[in-house]
């Protein structure tokens, strides 16, 4: 009887926790509704033949013209995707770095150390792309410290890969990796940390070297979160970033650079094109569930795990 009395105390408890904890959440929910789900109504926007400071429902609709126009203008739309696509690709097969570095970052003995290469890899993350485009053009430019260099041991050629188009792919890459490795690779190193410690003592015991524990042992336990990881990269396939690009971009190496985020950034920003921005951005959206759930349904019958 005092079991049958105490029971509805305790689903009352629980229910107040469960609304406690509601409420401590609501001020995020309420952002994301905001800034995630508020804008879909834009989506509306290409559809009609937009002009601003004209109500919405006054400008004419066109229906799916700037979706066709898309399409129709197969010049641009080829090589900002082929652009987009040579980005991502790389970033993909790059995607194993981060996990490689914190693996290598954890074997490290030294504590001061390890401390220094992690605080020194992850400060770039913190560096506006402004700030980093500035140090890139001192280094990299004709007049730069690096052609400075080469031309006082006798290399007259003046070349700068800030201008070059056969550079621009492997040299962004290249920047985008200084500045986010060792970001990305915290999540790794707290992946590492939940590594059951008694695995490792096993296996010393065993007659397992450091070599043979990482590959037995930490890349095992590391490869769900790769997974998951890789996963929401290859969903954000045509979305490889706009900041970069748009700092770095300059005539010279404009046709390389221009990925799908800069175009839609110059033709409906800049171009003041907004329905048809609207129209490439909702195509993006489209096209990146297509690919999360088609990467996420591999998986599943791969690994026999999925995100979604």
């Amino acid at each position: 009887m005092p079991n049958a009395l105490a029971q509805p105390k305790m689903t009352y408890e629980k229910k107040k926790k469960k609304w406690r904890l509601l409420l401590l959440a609501s001020p995020f929910i309420l952002l994301v509704i905001l800034f995630s789900y508020m804008p879909l109504f834009g989506w509306i926007y290409s559809f009609f033949n937009y002009k601003a400071g004209i109500p919405l429902f006054n400008n004419e609709f066109v229906g799916l013209k700037f979706y066709q126009l898309f399409f129709a203008d197969k010049v641009n739309s080829l090589r900002v995707i082929k652009n987009t696509a040579i980005f991502a690709l790389i970033g993909i097969c790059l995607s194993p770095l981060p996990m490689i570095f914190a693996i290598l970052l954890n074997e490290i003995k030294s504590i001061k150390y390890k401390k220094f290469v992690q605080t020194f890899t992850t400060i770039p993350n913190f560096i506006g792309w402004v700030i980093v485009f500035s140090l890139a053009f001192m280094i990299f430019s004709n007049d730069g410290a690096l052609n400075s260099f080469l031309s006082s041991v006798g290399n007259k050629s003046n070349t700068s890969v800030l201008g070059d188009p056969n550079s621009v792919y492997w040299f962004q890459t290249a920047v985008g990796l200084w500045k986010s490795l060792g970001w990305s690779s915290i999540i790794y190193l707290a992946a590492i940390t939940g590594i059951d410690q008694q695995m490792y003592e096993a296996a010393s015991i065993d007659g397992a070297g450091r070599l043979k524990s990482i590959l037995h042992i930490t890349v095992p336990n590391l490869a769900p979160t790769y997974l998951v990881l890789l996963l929401l990269s290859i969903g954000n396939f045509v979305s490889v970033g706009f900041e970069q690009y748009l700092v770095f971009n300059n005539p010279l190496v404009a046709d390389k650079i221009e990925v799908l985020d800069l175009y839609v950034y110059r033709i409906g920003l800049m171009g003041h094109d907004y329905s048809y921005g609207v129209a490439i951005s909702v195509m993006k959206s489209v096209i990146s569930i297509t690919l999360l759930f088609i990467a996420n349904g591999i998986a599943k019958k791969v690994r026999g795990t999925s995100l979604v």
